[in-house]
């Protein structure tokens, strides 16, 4: 049968329903490069989260392998155009966590406008810091939205239930298609200037890297609030080091950064106008389950049953 690798730490149900199926299953978690290359010849399916990095030298070392399943949405930690001169698909699992990570952008927002990291930490410390940690409202604040897509739009739709006034602007999506449920469509300048909180929810790509720059953030309203839980690169942190420090903007909530885990004394985890999260935005159980048990689907299709479902690097394949 089939060999398939787990290098991941994921929910059980992927190992599960691999093996159910029949296929011979491994989990190897933590493997560094050359390790992953050592052995990665050995198997026809590969099962990854966003911590395996398969990059062209990996799958130079892939002679057998035939799918890649990525559990979850992202899929820049794959060099999916090596993938597909090789002939090897690239699957991920669209809208089994988008859910979650909106619901983390929402508690990220909230949290920091209320300043309750800084709240819980000072009580714990024996401090009572009540007046100093005033916080603003968000009923009647303007969120602007960039990017629409799955988790964009969830985001837009509980932010409206908060009673905020929705602006949305996407680099694909026309006016016409971001319009409705209350989102009003926004150029790129008026998004910047408008929002009282920016929240990002595009891909990380050639035309998104570096996309919230310092252009960017000298055109956003003076005092302005960000969250940032898609895809480190998407911000220049140096940018917005410079944003906070002169107070171009008021605050920011990170889930992402460009490095992952960023260094100890990484400015922006030690700012205080900072509160940051070890990427949770797709970290609760229901939405792992549903990520292993997607992908572990996908890789048993494609290698039983020669069914591809969700490839993404389609039109790369040679």
């Amino acid at each position: 049968m089939p060999k398939v690798l787990i290098s991941d730490k994921m929910s059980p149900l992927a190992e599960s329903i691999l093996r159910k199926k029949g296929l011979d299953v491994e989990v190897k978690t933590g493997l560094k490069p050359d390790e992953l290359a050592a052995i990665v010849g050995d198997y026809e399916g590969l099962v990854v989260r966003s911590a395996t990095k398969v990059t062209s030298e990996i799958l130079d070392h892939a002679s057998k392998l035939k799918f890649i399943a990525r559990a979850g949405t992202g899929t820049d930690n794959i060099d999916k155009k090596r993938a597909g001169e090789l002939g090897i698909l690239v699957s991920n699992t669209p809208g089994q966590n988008t859910t979650t990570t909106a619901e983390h952008a929402i508690a990220l927002m909230m949290a920091l406008m209320r300043n309750i990291p800084q709240g819980t930490a000072t009580l714990k410390n024996g401090e009572w810091a009540k007046s100093r940690l005033l916080g603003r409202e968000i009923c009647g604040k303007t969120l602007g939205v960039l990017g629409l897509g799955r988790v964009g739009r969830i985001v837009a739709d509980r932010a409206l239930g908060l009673r905020m006034k929705v602006i949305g602007y996407d680099p694909v999506l026309s006016a016409a298609e971001i319009y409705g449920n209350g989102v009003e469509p926004a150029d790129w300048d008026t998004l910047l200037s408008q929002a009282d909180i920016l929240t990002i929810h595009v891909p990380l790509g050639e035309k998104t890297r570096g996309l919230i720059d310092k252009a960017a953030f000298h055109k956003m309203k003076q005092g302005a609030f960000l969250i940032h839980a898609a895809r480190g690169g998407i911000v220049d942190e140096d940018a917005l080091l410079e944003a906070l420090n002169d107070g171009t903007i008021a605050g920011a909530a990170l889930d992402v950064f460009v490095t992952e885990p960023p260094e100890a004394e990484h400015p922006l985890v030690n700012h205080p106008n900072v509160i940051c999260t070890p990427h949770l935005g797709a970290s609760t159980k229901e939405a792992q389950d549903n990520c292993a048990v997607a992908a572990a689907e996908q890789v048993a299709a494609y290698l039983l049953e020669a069914r591809a479902m969700n490839i993404v690097n389609k039109d790369l394949l040679k």
